[in-house]
């Protein structure tokens, strides 16, 4: 079965445009895994844009399912995943001033960095994922790196879905074939949404997990939480 993890950022950048705690990024959580989720995802950032570190801390009170914590290993990242201890964290080779995740890492040349702080996780129980583009090379040296998991960054799909779909998952298919080859898990995420994901998931038989956030919040704005939730499941 491919877990869906529902990424709640969105929810917070909400909250936070006008102050106080509504809407309740803890009861999201909650309402979230009650309503089929499998896993709940969040992206720290610097500037706190969105998640807030006390959030970080408050969220994991009540994680029933899976708890994903994406971000760029900084020293600061870093000791806050050791200390609430989730499910699997995500690294994202992200500047801290980007908009969204916007390119995976460079795992050839960035292996020395990644390789030691996947080793610092991993000796504390947590399983790590790479998010990394569609190419041989990356998920070769990905493997290399420690990771037990890759995020397949689907950006690139989902612009070229609409133009031509065959092709658009084309590297995604080959990338996932060497990881899976390589003992590598397989997730997904980013653009991911309502019309381009059964197609995605039929052809990556490999995949372990989708991460979705900004598609699956916009579309529960119409559809309501529980039932949005439902859909993309089904689509799975």
């Amino acid at each position: 079965m491919i877990h869906l993890s529902v990424n709640i950022n969105k929810i917070a950048t909400i909250r936070n445009a006008r102050g106080g705690r509504i809407p309740n990024i803890v009861e999201a959580a909650i309402n979230c895994q009650r309503f089929g989720a499998d896993g709940i995802t969040i992206h720290p950032r610097p500037d706190e844009r969105h998640i807030r570190r006390d959030d970080v801390l408050d969220i994991k009170k009540v994680i029933t399912t899976e708890y994903n914590i994406e971000g760029y290993p900084s020293e600061s990242f870093t000791q806050m995943v050791l200390s609430v201890m989730p499910s699997q964290v995500t690294l994202v080779p992200d500047a801290a001033d980007v908009i969204t995740s916007c390119a995976g890492w460079d795992t050839i040349n960035y292996l020395p960095f990644l390789k030691d702080k996947i080793s610092v996780f991993q000796k504390n129980g947590i399983r790590t994922s790479l998010f990394v583009d569609p190419k041989i090379e990356i998920i070769e040296a990905a493997k290399d790196c420690g990771a037990d998991r890759i995020e397949l960054y689907t950006e690139a799909y989902a612009s070229d879905y609409l133009i031509d779909k065959d092709k658009a998952i084309e590297p995604y298919i080959l990338a996932a074939q060497k990881a899976y080859e390589l003992g590598m898990g397989i997730n997904a995420g980013h653009d991911l949404n309502l019309e381009n994901l059964s197609f995605f998931a039929r052809n990556i038989p490999q995949l372990n997990e989708v991460s979705i956030g900004h598609a699956l919040i916009s579309d529960s704005i119409y559809l309501g939480l529980e039932n949005t939730i439902q859909m993309y499941k089904r689509l799975l």
